[in-house]
């Protein structure tokens, strides 16, 4: 088992920024891609973005490319995702996720845990 929890959301201004935060803990964090998920009210999960083990495969959804950031530090079994340039359409329950294997996949059904997710509200 893998558990996750996310931090870091909030309420934020549109324009401005936020990072998140994903915690690791119960097995090698090394041995899994990790991905950022979210869903607003009214609407699908949708994809964001992903970063293999080793952190050198990294893919992003289109509707972020350019304002959001992934990365992880190994050695702090964490994922953060840096959202700059915050629209009022990010606001959502933003989910951590882990997949085992070590792939990186924009694909939902392939990630093995979830965390509980934390609320990004973008006012205008």
């Amino acid at each position: 088992q893998v558990q996750l929890v996310e931090s870091g959301g909030g309420l934020v201004q549109a324009g401005g920024s936020l990072r998140l935060s994903c915690a690791a803990s119960g097995r090698t964090f090394t041995n899994y891609a990790m991905g950022w998920f979210r869903q607003a009210p009214g609407k699908e999960r949708e994809f964001v973005a992903t970063i293999s083990r080793s952190g050198l495969s990294i893919y992003y959804a289109d509707s972020v490319k350019g304002r959001f950031t992934i990365s992880r530090t190994n050695t702090k079994n964490t994922v953060y995702l840096q959202m700059n340039s915050l629209k009022v359409e990010d606001t959502a329950v933003y989910y951590c996720s882990a997949r085992s294997g070590g792939i990186a996949t924009i694909t939902e059904y392939e990630y093995d845990y979830w965390g509980q997710g934390t609320q990004v509200t973008v006012s205008s």
